[in-house]
């Protein structure tokens, strides 16, 4: 193959992934805390290729980075949905693993225990939060009361982009060997951060990188076309 057949069809695989990128982002537009992802591009040389392919170069997608930038906060009204307003994540057991997300959207099991909306414990600074019986309040720095009686107070930590693994739409794991930090971060109630997600850049991206698909995919059909008539001209002349 031509070496820009292998620089096109590299530059098209590298779409590809882009368009996966942005489909997950727009599928967790109203995920309350979801972070989207951005990624370079890279220039991968080949070396081995013979005199034909010396020049080829591809395109291969470099890591990606999740953006930490905080979402709009909004208020919900519920006494137990909560937003951190400044860095760090709430601390949840999911399989007796820690995990982090910044998804406050949590509620009392039938246990009195507090929860995320699929059933994970929200960790505090001595372990799990047993909500009693009363109004449930929970100031800035994170402590939670039932009535007058202190429950506990919510486990934040916060943990270097580099080390973070994105597990499902807003809920992260840490890296092998990762100790997340403790630190005060301003806890919202009745309130929830939306997806830092915009809907006008993705739809934008997701204009630019359609474009950028089907102009290398009309420059492989026209460059095998080519070749193709190359080779039955040059087949007609023996």
């Amino acid at each position: 193959m031509p070496g820009g057949g292998y620089s096109a069809l590299s530059g098209m695989r590298s779409r590809l992934e882009d368009l996966d990128r942005i489909a997950t982002d727009l599928s967790n537009l109203a995920t309350p805390g979801y972070k989207t992802e951005r990624a370079a591009r890279r220039v991968a040389e080949r070396e081995q290729f013979g005199s034909m392919l010396a020049s080829a170069v591809d395109v291969a997608g470099a890591a990606t980075k999740t953006d930490l930038r905080q979402g709009t906060i909004g208020s919900t009204g519920r006494d137990l949905d909560m937003a951190l307003d400044g860095p760090g994540f709430f601390v949840i057991d999911v399989a007796g693993n820690p995990r982090y997300t910044r998804n406050g959207a949590f509620t009392r099991n039938a246990e009195g225990v507090l929860v995320t909306a699929e059933g994970n414990v929200v960790e505090g600074e001595s372990g799990a939060i047993k909500l009693g019986k009363g109004a449930v309040t929970i100031d800035e720095k994170g402590n939670v009361r039932t009535g007058t009686t202190v429950a506990g107070k919510l486990r934040i930590v916060d943990i270097p982009e580099t080390d973070l693994v994105r597990e499902s739409g807003s809920r992260f794991a840490a890296r092998q060997g990762t100790t997340p930090e403790v630190i005060e971060s301003r806890v919202v109630t009745g309130a929830l951060e939306a997806s830092n997600v915009s809907l006008v850049d993705r739809m934008a991206a997701l204009t630019e990188v359609s474009r950028g698909f089907d102009s290398l995919q009309r420059g492989v059909s026209t460059l095998f076309n080519e070749i193709d008539s190359r080779a039955i001209s040059e087949l007609g002349r023996r």
